[in-house]
């Protein structure tokens, strides 16, 4: 991304309804499923407790899920997951409060609703369906109703069990929640992240495409336009009787040049021409730097003369770093590359504050504060996503990332096999695009 087209990734990433309510369905499904068969065998068993309103609870959670097929699908919304969610924690609990509360050994299943949430919904979503579930469960553990063997006398363990047992679910719903919910927000960046990186990519190799288009144009237009201004000029010699259509034809020629000075300088950006699909290592890092040349810091290029392979993608992360160097970088930024028969090597330093050595080895981690605290260079956008951008689109082309300090500031270290890059220079070209005239 350059400086003067920033892009919100909030905005852009697409936004998913939190959890399909089919899905909620269906789980819901597997629920019933087992506690009937629950139900079932412990009657079959001779064990008594209230099997009838056991037996209404689940056919209520029946009925819900017979209501949610029978309503016209629409959008789920965080709310409609919440409430779905805790109605399956009521009728757990209830049923729970029916069939021995704490001795139950299915109690553990209460669990599954808080959890789900937290994969799904939000942190304050999930924190208020736990408390509701510590509640529930808390409930159904005083009122709960004894379950009976055969022979007449109660399942009663011991109350200090039944307390651990109630300990145990209650820290099993905060474990579980937030647990499931920091894994859930840690794939959800490196997901956005990702987005982000495929966006950065697409709109480069657009502007590539864009560049190609031009230079073609102005190749393909250049015959036409010189067509244009002889004929034109001849037609002037010819008419020195008629000055009126002199004039215009004058007008015309010179609309004629200013078209063909348009389309040169057009072209000079056409950098995806099928003749610049290689191009010198140094020309490649001059249009890494680009962006940044003018923003405070000299930046000094020392590159081995080489022709390489002229990727979009190495280009973009390239930027990408040497931006980062920029931002911190308080005179001084150099850039070198070098290669041997085996490797090509990049090094970027600044004289900046360097890296924290706390998170050397999270570098490129999404969304991370890759610099020391303090004020930024104008024009800084810290997303937190140049460095796993540049890091993943460089691990794509075959290299290998290595950030360390001493540059006496940042130093990054790229290392590609030299077969990855290096092209052949006598392979044919192909042609390039043509236009229609």
């Amino acid at each position: 991304m350059t400086q003067a087209e920033p892009i919100n990734i909030v905005e852009k990433i697409p936004q998913a309804e939190p959890i399909r309510m089919r899905t909620l369905a269906l789980l819901r499904w597997f629920a019933i499923a087992g506690q009937l068969t629950a139900v079932i065998t412990a009657s079959s068993m001779g064990m008594e407790f209230p099997m009838f309103p056991a037996l209404l609870l689940i056919a209520i959670a029946g009925g819900m899920n017979l209501w949610l097929f029978l309503q016209a699908p629409a959008r789920n919304s965080p709310n409609s997951v919440v409430f779905q969610l805790l109605f399956d924690v009521a009728q757990i609990s209830a049923l729970l409060g029916l069939t021995g509360g704490m001795a139950n050994p299915f109690a553990l299943l209460v669990l599954a609703p808080v959890t789900i949430a937290a994969t799904a919904l939000n942190a304050r979503h999930t924190f208020s369906l736990g408390v509701a579930t510590v509640a529930l469960i808390t409930l159904s553990a005083l009122m709960a109703i004894p379950v009976y063997y055969p022979d007449g006398s109660a399942i009663e363990p011991d109350p200090l069990l039944n307390i651990g047992h109630w300990l145990a679910l209650v820290i099993g719903v905060f474990f579980f929640s937030g647990y499931a919910h920091r894994v859930t927000v840690e794939l959800s960046a490196t997901s956005n992240a990702l987005f982000a990186t495929q966006m950065a990519l697409a709109r480069e190799q657009r502007l590539q495409h864009l560049g190609g288009v031009v230079a073609a144009a102005a190749h393909e237009m250049g015959t036409p336009l010189a067509t244009i201004k002889l004929i034109t000029s001849e037609l002037i010699d010819e008419l020195d009787n008629r000055p009126e259509l002199a004039d215009d034809l004058t007008n015309l020629r010179d609309s004629a040049d200013r078209c063909a000075h348009i389309l040169r300088s057009m072209g000079r950006a056409g950098k995806d021409d099928l003749l610049l699909h290689s191009a010198p290592l140094r020309t490649i890092l001059e249009d890494a730097v680009g962006p940044h040349a003018d923003r405070g810091p000299s930046l000094d290029i020392h590159a081995t003369n080489i022709n390489i392979r002229r990727d979009p993608a190495v280009i973009h992360a390239l930027r990408n770093l040497i931006q980062n160097a920029v931002d911190f970088a308080n005179k001084h930024v150099v850039i070198e590359a070098t290669h041997d028969d085996h490797v090509l090597s990049v090094s970027i330093r600044d004289d900046g504050p360097g890296y924290p050595p706390s998170l050397l080895a999270r570098i490129g981690d999404p969304f991370l504060t890759s610099r020391r605290t303090g004020a930024q260079r104008e024009g800084y956008e810290g997303m937190g996503l140049g460095l796993f951008i540049a890091k993943t689109l460089l691990e794509r082309s075959g290299a290998h990332l290595h950030f360390s300090n001493g540059g006496p500031g940042a130093v990054v270290n790229v290392e590609w096999p030299l077969d990855r890059l290096r092209i052949d220079e006598r392979a044919a070209l192909g042609e390039n695009p043509h236009l229609q005239s």
